[in-house]
């Protein structure tokens, strides 16, 4: 048994290996790597008894999977419309600029992962920058930079 093995077999005996647990064994085993590794899906597939159709619709269901590695820290930009009204168009293009990669993708060095959203809700701080779960508003091309060097 390999090691992702391993921790999926943790993972999924933690919930006695029921089927109704599968987004909770997905959420254990995305915060385990940080992204659902190659051949995971087969994994907890097997051990749940769950169809691999029925894993795979889940975890490309939901937005909070990643199949590609992510960074440590995650940098989510809204662009909704009040966000875009406000600029955050200028603030995407600094946090490119700055981090030296395009929405979706990752740094070399595995520290960050840009990524953008259609609304975050919290249209009347916009616009918004979350890092790491730590909501950011009224952020500004020039107060983007200290919040990602915290990161």
């Amino acid at each position: 048994m390999n090691q992702t093995q391993q921790v999926i077999t943790r993972i999924t005996s933690k919930y006695g290996k029921n089927r109704s647990a599968l987004i909770s064994v997905l959420q254990d085993v995305h915060a385990a790597y940080n992204y659902l590794p190659e051949g995971s899906l087969d994994i907890v597939s097997a051990q749940l008894a769950v169809p691999l159709s029925t894993v795979y619709g889940v975890a490309t269901f939901f937005k909070a999977f990643s199949f590609a590695p992510r960074g440590r820290h995650v940098a989510t930009l809204c662009t909704g419309t009040a966000c875009h009204v406000r600029g955050a168009s200028t603030l995407l293009v600094e946090a490119e600029t700055r981090l030296g990669i395009s929405p979706g993708e990752t740094t070399a060095d595995q520290r960050f992962t840009l990524e953008t959203v259609n609304c975050l809700g919290c249209c009347a701080v916009g616009p918004l920058l979350v890092l790491d779960g730590k909501y950011h508003g009224q952020m500004t091309a020039q107060r983007i930079a200290g919040v990602l060097e915290g990161g």
